[in-house]
C-alpha cells in the first residue's frame, strides 16, 4: 500500500498542474465565465476511468458544470462525509506574474498558477485519493461523497448553492464535510508548527448603496449632489470602527498560540497583540470585528452633467451572531437617505470537538509529530455556507505542511500563486489517513 500511496502523491502533483492549465476564470459575469464545464468533464473522466459512477450537473446557466460521486463505506448506517472543492478561480493578469498563471508550471519545488492554493490543490489531492481508493479497493468506514463544483468565487449561485436548492438528494445522508482553507501549517516558536482547522466563517454581504439627488448642469451651484452625498456616506462607513467581538473559535486559537509561544493577548490590547503574528495577522485580525469595505463606485455619464443617482458596492463580512446588530448599526450610520440592498451568504460556526476533529488531529500528528492543531475563524467564505443549509457540519481541512517563510494567506487571489510540491504530497498522506479513519 505504501508504494500505491506514493503513486497517489505523485499523481496529485500532476493533477493539480493539469487542472491549473484549464482556465476556469470566474469574473462573476456569466457571459465571460470560461472553462468550468471543461474542468468538470475532465474530473468526471478521471473518476469514471477508475470505476466511479459520476453525476454531471449543470445549473440553469450553460457551462457551469458540477460533478458528484459517491464511494460506499463499510457502515451504511453512519452519516456520510462530504469532501468538496470548487473548480473556478479568480482572474489573473499574466503581465504581473513570474510564470504564466495558467501554465501549471512545476519548478523550484512548487506548482505555480491561478488556483494553486484556491483551491485546485485540494481538488487534485482529493481526486488522486478518490482514484487511489478505487484502484486499490479501499473501503472507508463511511460513505464519502466527492463534490467538485462551480462558481464558488461568485457565491456558488451556479454551484453549491444551486445544488443545495435543486439537487439536495445528491447529498443524502451527509452529516459532516471538509473543504478549503484549513489544515495548513503556521510555524511558531522554536519551529513548532500549528495546523489551523477552520471551524467558523464570517458571513458575506455584498451591499449596494444608492443615493438620489437632483440632476443638473455641472457649471452651476448645487446643494443636492448625489455623488457628493454618496462619497460622504462611503467615507463615513470606511472610517467606522465596528465593535470587537471575540468568538469561541478565535479565543481558542489565541489561547493555543499563547500556550505555544508565550505571547499574551490581553483583552485591552488584543488588536495590537495580533499584530505580532506577522502575515497571519491580516487574516486573524479580520475575525475580531465586522468589516465593511467599499470596493466599487458608479455615477454619472458626462463630465458636465450632475447625475441624479450614484451607487457604491461594499463588501461586508459579518461575525457569527452579528447579522441583526450589523443591520441596525448600518442603518444608524448611514441614515434614511441612503438606500441599501444586498445579496449574501450566512456565517458558519461549529465547535472544535468530536470524532471528526479527533481524526483530523490524529492524521496531522501522525505525519508531523510534535505539531499542534488549533481551530480558527476564516474572514472570507467558502461553499460551507451553502452546505450548512442541509444540516451538514462543516470544517476547513485541506492539509498542507508549509515552509515557515511562505506568506500563504497572501497567495489567495494573489500574484505568483503557488503551492509546494512537498506540501501536496504531505496533504495526500494526511487525507489518506483521515479518510480511512474518520
Amino acid at each position: 500500500m505504501g508504494n500505491a500511496l506514493t503513486l497517489a502523491e505523485d499523481e496529485a502533483v500532476t493533477l493539480v498542474s493539469e487542472l491549473i492549465r484549464i482556465d476556469t476564470t470566474n469574473t462573476g459575469d456569466p457571459a465571460t465565465v470560461v472553462g468550468e464545464r471543461e474542468a468538470a468533464e475532465w474530473v468526471a473522466e478521471k473518476l469514471s476511468e477508475v470505476g466511479y459512477e459520476t453525476t454531471y450537473v449543470e445549473s440553469g446557466a450553460k457551462g457551469r458544470g458540477n460533478v458528484i460521486a459517491r464511494l460506499a463505506g463499510s457502515d451504511p448506517s453512519r452519516g456520510a462525509l462530504l469532501v468538496h472543492g470548487h473548480l473556478d478561480v479568480v482572474p489573473a493578469d499574466a503581465s504581473e506574474w513570474s510564470v504564466h498563471p495558467f501554465s501549471g508550471a512545476v519548478q523550484d519545488g512548487y506548482v505555480w498558477g491561478r488556483g494553486a492554493v484556491d483551491m485546485k490543490d485540494m481538488v487534485g489531492m482529493t481526486l488522486a485519493l478518490a482514484r487511489h481508493f478505487k484502484r486499490n479497493n479501499i473501503v472507508p468506514p463511511r460513505d464519502i461523497v466527492f463534490a467538485f463544483v462551480a462558481d464558488e468565487e461568485a457565491g456558488g449561485l451556479f454551484g453549491a448553492k444551486w445544488l443545495v436548492e435543486n439537487r439536495p438528494e445528491l447529498f443524502e445522508g451527509v452529516t459532516e464535510s471538509i473543504g478549503e482553507v484549513g489544515g495548513f501549517s503556521i510555524t511558531l516558536k522554536d519551529d513548532v508548527r500549528a495546523y489551523l482547522i477552520e471551524t467558523a466563517e464570517k458571513g458575506i454581504r455584498w451591499l449596494t448603496l444608492r443615493v438620489k439627488g437632483t440632476a443638473g448642469h455641472g457649471s452651476m451651484i448645487h446643494h443636492d449632489n448625489a455623488v457628493a452625498k454618496l462619497a460622504a456616506a462611503v467615507t463615513k462607513l470606511d472610517q467606522h470602527k465596528w465593535p470587537m467581538i471575540i468568538r469561541p473559535s478565535v479565543r481558542e486559537f489565541l489561547d493555543g498560540v499563547s500556550e505555544i509561544t508565550g505571547l499574551d493577548f490581553p483583552d485591552d490590547d488584543i488588536e495590537g497583540s495580533i499584530g505580532k503574528l506577522g502575515a497571519l495577522s491580516r487574516m486573524i485580525g479580520a475575525t475580531i470585528r465586522d468589516t465593511a469595505n467599499p470596493t466599487m463606485l458608479s455615477a454619472g455619464y458626462k463630465a458636465n452633467v450632475i447625475p441624479s443617482s450614484a451607487e457604491a458596492t461594499v463588501d461586508c463580512r459579518i461575525l457569527p451572531g452579528r447579522e441583526e446588530a450589523f443591520d441596525r448599526e448600518l442603518a444608524e450610520l448611514l441614515g434614511p437617505d441612503v438606500e441599501r440592498e444586498w445579496v449574501g451568504l450566512p456565517p458558519v460556526e461549529t465547535t472544535f470537538d468530536g470524532a471528526l476533529v479527533d481524526a483530523m488531529t490524529a492524521s496531522i500528528i501522525a505525519e508531523d509529530p510534535g505539531s499542534r492543531v488549533l481551530p480558527y475563524m476564516l474572514s472570507g467564505g467558502t461553499d460551507a455556507k451553502s452546505f450548512q443549509r442541509l444540516g451538514i457540519r462543516n470544517f476547513g481541512f485541506s492539509p498542507l505542511k508549509l515552509p515557515p517563510d511562505l506568506d500563504f494567506s497572501g497567495l489567495f487571489h494573489g500574484v505568483d500563486e503557488r503551492v509546494p510540491v512537498d506540501a501536496l504530497k504531505f496533504g495526500v498522506r494526511v487525507l489518506d489517513r483521515f479518510l480511512r479513519n474518520s
